[in-house]
Formats: structure tokens, sequence, C-alpha cells
């Protein structure tokens, strides 16, 4: 695009493509939050007695796919165009959810239903997930990028501030059915902002061809230290720090003693924070080092406190500034990376990105559900402050010892093209 750049913390919605995209986003995740507050309750009350190990079980099941097949789905999207793909998968996780609101509404779901859907929707995820990142480079310019990613960030946490507090009182009052088949219908919203944008103001990348394309996308990251040392931390931060799917539940339940309601203010509450951190990264023209590795040791900071505090309500305090640090880590990273890797391996390259962030949850859920029903709830929330810890003294370790190293940034380096 040729128009000369504008700022601001909504820059990227005056772009029609992008604005159908955000909003239809913004609908189907407020969905998604109630339905993974529901299939949690569903899980933990109904199908079980409070069992932390199946509840890990289930969330792996949920990511392994991710870590199986996002390498080869990197490629699809980089082979496909991104808006059709994502019509597909849109579609398809729809019908996931559908069937499962359908087995509860009808009383006939158990535990290896929910295990077996958990599966099929991490399948649908795999593929969804790179197209779904790649996708903002092809609605807005370069120079938007940054503010595209942070706001793509505003629409996950604003649902995830509205959808458990909503899924709460939605179990409270009508029961669980309800609030899956809220999100079963959501995924429309996405579907009609697909369907009403114009192809022809999209800028796709050039589209790979033959075989290969895979191995070309690991070489190339091979050949950047610096995507590396960031997929490092988000596979520390992933893996070990971001199982609240699993955490909160226990904490709920086992700690605490409260009802579906207050479980759901545990992740509306941490939303406030996330929110936050969404719209300064939506402020922010760059990523930048500092913000990454200081709000990585804030994650584990606030953690530790969040682990260690024996009230729900000061819990629920902690919670804003560990959703706001994860938040901001994320976004520093994810767009960082972006900005980094030339256009046509950036869906290969997200796709490696999403297998490491979100690929480690079968190691990590069922380790954490496993010390959770060994070592009680709280150790599952200090495991995932040493981790993170962890990863953040090796973070700065090698940018003392590089200190003319640099996270991912502006410009793309061009001295490193694909292999495709």
């Amino acid at each position: 695009m040729s128009t000369a750049p504008r700022r601001g913390m909504f820059v990227s919605l005056t772009v029609r493509n992008y604005r159908l995209y955000f909003f239809g986003m913004l609908l189907s995740n407020i969905g998604l939050w109630m339905a993974r507050v529901a299939q949690d309750w569903l899980v933990l009350t109904v199908l079980t007695n409070n069992s932390s190990i199946m509840l890990g079980t289930i969330t792996a099941l949920q990511f392994l796919p991710i870590a199986l097949l996002s390498p080869y789905a990197g490629a699809v999207a980089d082979r496909f165009p991104k808006r059709e793909l994502l019509m597909v998968t849109q579609s398809a996780a729809a019908l996931t959810w559908g069937v499962q609101a359908l087995l509860v509404f009808t009383g006939a779901v158990q535990l290896w239903h929910v295990m077996a859907l958990a599966f099929l929707s991490g399948v649908v995820s795999s593929f969804d997930n790179p197209a779904r990142q790649a996708f903002s480079s092809e609605m807005v310019p370069d120079a938007y990028l940054t503010n595209a990613v942070g706001l793509n960030s505003t629409t996950f946490n604003a649902s995830r501030l509205i959808g458990p507090g909503v899924a709460g009182f939605a179990i409270a009052a009508w029961g669980i059915g309800p609030a899956l088949l809220i999100n079963a219908v959501s995924y429309v919203a996405t579907l009609i902002a697909l369907l009403l944008m114009r192809p022809e103001e999209l800028h796709p990348a050039p589209r790979t061809k033959g075989r290969g394309s895979v191995r070309a996308g690991l070489r190339y990251v091979a050949k950047r230290p610096d995507i590396v040392l960031t997929l490092f931390i988000v596979f520390m931060l992933g893996t070990f720090g971001l199982n609240f799917q699993v955490t909160n539940a226990l904490m709920a339940t086992t700690v605490f003693g409260v009802g579906s309601e207050e479980y759901g203010m545990m992740g509306t509450v941490m939303g406030i924070g996330t929110l936050v951190a969404a719209l300064m990264a939506a402020r922010r023209q760059r990523p930048r080092n500092l913000v990454l590795v200081g709000a990585l040791g804030g994650f584990a900071l606030f953690l530790t406190i969040a682990a260690l505090t024996p009230h729900y309500y000061v819990y629920l305090a902690a919670l804003v500034p560990v959703g706001l640090c994860s938040l901001t880590v994320m976004t520093s990273a994810n767009a960082s990376v972006q900005l980094s890797t030339t256009p046509a391996m950036r869906g290969r390259v997200m796709a490696l990105y999403m297998a490491i962030f979100m690929g480690g949850t079968p190691v990590g859920a069922p380790l954490i559900g496993w010390i959770g029903e060994v070592f009680g709830a709280r150790a599952t929330l200090l495991v995932g402050s040493l981790a993170t810890g962890l990863a953040f003294v090796v973070a700065v370790l090698f940018l003392l010892r590089r200190r003319h190293w640099r996270l991912p940034s502006f410009p793309v380096r061009r001295d490193l093209t694909p292999d495709v």
C-alpha cells in the first residue's frame, strides 16, 4: 500500500477487511471461552470427581495435534489462499463444538466423547492457527502489522474478559449445554466476516509450490538465533506457565471451594490484565527486547504470589498482573517473529511458532495435572513460575553475552531468503 501510515491504537480498524475480521473474531472468541469453561466444568463436576489428571489429559489432547501437524499445516497455509482455508477450519470447529453440545443436551455425553472431540478440535486448530496468524499481514500494510497483532490479542482477551464470566452465569442458570451451543453458533460471525471481505483489497503473500517446503521452513529458522531464543521463551511459557485451564479449575475446586460463577470470575479477572496488555501492544509501533524479557520476569514473580496467597480475592487480584505480563510476552514474541520473517515463509514460521508455543501443552498439561493430584493445586502454579523464571534468566544471560544481538524486529532481513 502506498499511503502514508497512520498512527493510533486502532489504526488497523481503518482497513475494511480487517475491521470485519476483528469483530467477527471477537464474537467467535467470546463463544470459545464460554465453551472452554463449560467443558472444564463438565469434566470436573459431571464426568469425574474433580480429577485433575483427566482434565490435564483432555487439555493435552486438544493441543497434541498442534504439535504433530503444525509444520505441515504451515506449509498448507503458505500454499493455499488463507481466506478460503479459514472458512473451512472455522466451519469444522463449529461442527465439532456443536456435536459436543448435542451430546450434553441429550444426556449421552461420556468422557471418551469429550476426549475424542478435544482431539478433533486440536486437528482443526493446527490448520486454523497458522493461517489465522499469517492472514493479518495480508489484510493490513506492514506498517500496521504490530498494531494488528495487538488488536488480534485484544479480541482474544476481551473475549477472555467476557466469556468465562458469562459462562459461569449461564452454567448456573441453564446448565453446561447452552454454553457449548453458543460457541458453536458464534463461528457464524467469523464466516460472515470472511464472506463479506473484498478479495481485491487483500495482499496475499507468494504461494509456495513443490515439495520440501516444511524442511525449508525449519532450515530458515535454524539460521535465525533471534527467532530460536524467542521460540524457547514461548515454549517455557506455553508448556509450564499457561496451564490456567487446569490450574484455575484446581484452585477453584480444591483450594478455595467455590462454585462455577467464582471459577468463571477467575478467567474474567485475568482477562482484565490481558486486555490492558493487548491495548498496550496495539499502541506499540515495534516489539522491544526489554518489554518482552521484562514481562517474562514479571509473569514469574506474580505467578509465585498467586501460588502462595491463602485468600480467593487476593488470588483474583494477582491474576490481573499475571494476565498482563503473559499477554505482553505473547504479543511481543508474535509480532517480532512475524515482522522479521519474509512473507513467503510466514505461514511456516508461524506454524512452527504455534507448534512450540501450544504443542508443549500435551506434555505440560498432564504433568501439571499429575502435580496437582500428588502435591496440590498450589504446586502447579509454582512449577510454572520456576520454569518461566528459568527462561527469564537464560534470556537475560544470552542478551548480556551478545549485547549486539536483537530479538526479531524491523526491518525484515533480506539476506536470508527462503528455499522454496
